[in-house]
């Protein structure tokens, strides 16, 4: 049996049934019933695909979608297919193509998605039960779920209240959940689920067990972010991480710990006082700093670039500025997209923490077009002359500033007013094209000298 081709998709839906071979000249064929005389609209499904998705896996989408390898289907079955995921809530569209399979007996099925970009981490807040039986309660009742993960369409965070107060019931509880998008850091978001009842403020905080770093310092560290903030102990928890964790880190006290964390309600003022017990832990010292795997320049220079004190207290803010550091080193190689981690490797027996440095240095870019804009020709001729960055070397993305400001600072031509630099960076072939533009007075009439080596 052979199709024609056969190609659909969410907004065009196109099908073309296999052709019959043609009726051999016999007796006069025995009446038939119209179901029998119609042509197929059903054929089996060989394979399904996904494109598009970043965050959910295909097996996840392909659970959802409901189509499954060998089924009969056809045009009903995938419109229902898509209809399912985007009443899922986690993608913004949803296509569908399918074309003959490699026997031309059934299906290749490819499902287009686009992911909402509202996507968040998932917390649990005083339902009254462990937040480890909601999530297994949550992953039973939909394959996309994830606490890493979560769409925050209004849809997707309706149902799943709905499922947690369904849950909670069973359980006894039947206080109203809501879940929505919530500041747990001064500077990152997370879906909460816990009662609808308002969440009391944080008026005031209190340290305790501290000896390392005065209360009044860990005070002014979660001020900002902690006072007036909606009280919870999971959210609370993430600021003092955020907040005053790195104080101590700044003093090699890696291990510093808030083993209890409780609030109070305050009677002069409306909201909460939260205690804090610090554990400050022993100091511990800064061992060998080292680059691991591959890097794309000679490691002893970039270690020394880092200027990692090894033997110190092991100050993290200093760790940090040194990977820094090492980060710009190798993005003036012309890897503009460098990432720089730091892997830590905490040894308890002897106090100290070695650095374990990891450089994902991507794709090396080269100097491209050099174009300026605002000269006549005599002023464009001597600065491509002094401009020493060539089309096809290494591109130093430091290189067009620093050009312009040696410019300005040596003085060469007066006049010029404002010198901005523009890089044009072309990620397919990694070629920075340079663009400078020169809105004061010409260099070609104002020239003061025309010696010297190029910069």
């Amino acid at each position: 049996m052979k199709f024609a081709v056969l190609l659909a998709c969410a907004a065009a839906f196109a099908q073309t049934t296999p052709p019959r071979a043609p009726a051999k000249k016999a007796a006069p064929p025995k009446k038939e019933s119209p179901a029998s005389e119609a042509a197929p609209s059903k054929w089996p499904v060989q394979a399904v695909t996904v494109e598009g998705n970043q965050v959910f896996a295909r097996d996840q989408i392909l659970v959802v979608a409901g189509l499954k390898v060998g089924q009969l289907a056809g045009k009903p079955e995938f419109e229902a297919a898509r209809d399912r995921l985007i009443a899922s809530g986690a993608f913004e569209t949803v296509g569908y193509k399918f074309e003959p399979g490699p026997d031309k007996l059934g299906y290749v099925a490819t499902f287009q998605v686009t992911e909402t970009p509202s996507i968040f981490p998932v917390q649990f807040e005083d339902l009254g039960v462990p937040a480890k039986d909601v999530e297994q309660m949550l992953a039973a009742k939909d394959p996309l779920f994830s606490t890493k993960h979560l769409p925050a369409s209004r849809n997707l965070l309706d149902r799943y209240v709905a499922w947690i107060q369904e849950y909670l019931g069973t359980k006894g509880i039947t206080e109203k959940v809501a879940g929505k998008v919530t500041p747990v850091t001064s500077d990152q978001f997370a879906i909460v689920f816990r009662p609808a009842r308002g969440l009391p403020a944080v008026a005031q905080v209190a340290f305790s067990g501290n000896q390392v770093v005065p209360g009044n310092v860990l005070r002014e560290a979660v001020h900002g972010v902690a006072i007036g903030a909606p009280y919870t102990e999971a959210g609370f928890r993430e600021i003092l991480n955020s907040a005053v964790r790195p104080v101590y880190e700044q003093r090699g006290r890696v291990r510093v710990s808030f083993p209890e964390v409780r609030a109070e309600p305050v009677k002069d003022v409306e909201g909460v006082q939260v205690f804090v017990r610090v554990d400050e832990g022993a100091s511990y010292e800064l061992g060998k700093v080292e680059i691991a795997g591959p890097t794309p320049l000679d490691p002893a220079p970039l270690l020394k670039t880092g200027d990692f004190k090894t033997g110190d207290v092991a100050n993290f803010d200093r760790v940090n500025e040194g990977l820094e550091r090492i980060r710009l080193a190798v993005r003036r190689s012309g890897f503009l997209h460098v990432k720089v981690t730091g892997e830590r490797k905490i040894d308890d027996e002897k106090k100290t923490v070695a650095v374990a440095v990891h450089i994902e240095a991507g794709p090396q870019y080269v100097m491209g077009k050099l174009t300026l804009v605002g000269l006549e020709l005599n002023g464009e001729a001597e600065i491509r002359r002094i401009w020493s960055l060539k089309e096809g070397k290494v591109m130093n993305p430091e290189y067009p500033d620093h050009f312009l400001n040696r410019v300005k600072e040596e003085g060469l031509f007066e006049d010029l007013g404002k010198m901005t630099a523009e890089q044009k960076v072309n990620d397919a072939s990694h070629v920075v094209d340079v663009t400078l533009t020169f809105t004061g007075a010409d260099p070609s009439k104002q020239q003061r000298r025309r010696g010297g080596r190029g910069y």
